[in-house]
């Protein structure tokens, strides 16, 4: 799995893009909605501008104290995210999420964004590849008693 290019792991997803305008209450209830930890933030001509996560909302709006409903994301968001070319290898994902200890990563198809990937998707795929090699190895035991 280690080895697969971050391409093949990517699940379907819908993404959520929200203008550099909108406000915190406005980014929270579409992750609520849609059952998502982060929204990708654009600019006019929908060019990647940031990252809004639910750690942001915590961290710095809550703890800020700054009100939900009149705080624009651009001064929320994590500016210019770090992102990653989905022909990486899910090896070099991961020791870039680590290396700038980061939950969740914008990934790029050349320029176009084509999804977002966290610890939390690496896990369950690592948990699925487990599952699947305990049943072959079941299987076998069975075939050889």
């Amino acid at each position: 799995m280690l080895q697969r290019p971050l391409k093949d792991v990517l699940r379907h997803q819908h993404l959520c893009y929200l203008p550099m305008t909108a406000t915190v209450r406005h980014a929270a209830t579409e992750m609520a909605r849609r059952h998502i930890a982060a929204v990708l933030v654009v600019d006019e001509e929908e060019n990647l501008r940031g990252i809004f996560t639910e750690r942001d909302v915590l961290d710095r709006v809550m703890m800020a104290s700054r009100d939900p409903d009149s705080t624009p994301l651009s001064e929320v968001m994590t500016h210019d995210p770090v992102t990653i070319d989905a022909s990486q290898p899910v090896r070099n994902c991961i020791a870039e999420l680590k290396a700038n200890e980061v939950r969740h990563m914008p990934v790029l198809d050349g320029d176009t964004l084509i999804g977002i990937v966290s610890m939390r998707d690496f896990l369950a795929d690592e948990i699925a590849e487990l599952d699947h090699e305990r049943e072959h190895a079941t299987i076998i035991w069975e075939t050889l008693r």
